[in-house]
């Protein structure tokens, strides 16, 4: 049987969504059995304080430390519950002692199977401005459209000043929608990325307006229980 070792705290709210997920998925498929799972809960503040001074080195020293924790606790592969860190996914995967799933390629899976050519991208400023989803999604022949400017920095602000802190208001899911309906209105976005798993704590629904709403904690719990069961 294997063992998933999961780096979460990035943030709590989505890493409990994460293990609920897994909990009921897995016993679904084995009729009430639990999955082995060890969760690291590792310091946000850190990581953030890191990446807004562009310290990417340190994140990855961080997370290499951190992902070898579980693979000492007895972990046989890991998983990063959070979109934002896969910034540096490459260069973890490189030092990791155990294989890592990665979200942005199992969301670009999920992308592939669904036939959709032209996406968007919701997310934190760093997950939108970096280059590693628009990458994978490149090299997979698939169109990703991102907000403006402006748009990007309301998305942001909301994410680390509500989102992160539990705030889930009516107001913000109803702009964020409007974000997205204009950028169907432009672009013909077929599907949303949500790439802030904090996201779908917002946007609970599976659709809006024509716009299938992609979450991507599901799309990589699933990911991870199909290794658990394999």
């Amino acid at each position: 049987m294997k063992t998933l070792g999961l780096i979460g705290g990035i943030g709590p709210e989505s890493t409990i969504d994460y293990y609920r997920l897994l909990i009921s998925g897995y016993r679904e498929e084995t009729g009430g059995t639990s999955p082995p799972v060890i969760i690291n809960s590792v310091d946000l503040k850190r990581l953030l304080a890191w990446m807004n001074a562009d310290q990417l080195p340190n994140v990855v020293d961080y997370l290499s430390v951190e992902i070898s924790k579980l693979h000492k606790a007895g972990a046989d592969f890991g998983a990063l519950a959070s979109n934002t860190p896969h910034i540096v996914f490459s260069e973890l995967q490189e030092r990791s002692p155990i294989p890592l799933i990665s979200i942005v390629e199992a969301t670009c899976e999920r992308v592939k199977e669904l036939g959709y050519k032209i996406v968007a991208l919701f997310g934190t400023r760093f997950t939108m401005q970096a280059r590693f989803y628009p990458d994978v999604f490149k090299n997979a022949g698939l169109e990703l459209v991102l907000p403006s400017p402006d748009q990007q920095n309301y998305i942001h602000e909301k994410y680390m000043g509500e989102l992160l802190n539990n705030q889930f208001l009516p107001e913000t899911r109803e702009r964020i929608l409007q974000i997205a309906d204009d950028l169907k209105q432009l672009y013909g976005v077929e599907g949303l990325i949500l790439g802030g798993t904090e996201l779908p704590l917002l946007l609970r629904a599976e659709e809006h307006n024509g716009i299938r709403l992609l979450d991507t904690s599901r799309i990589h719990v699933d990911r991870l229980l199909h290794e658990l069961l394999s």
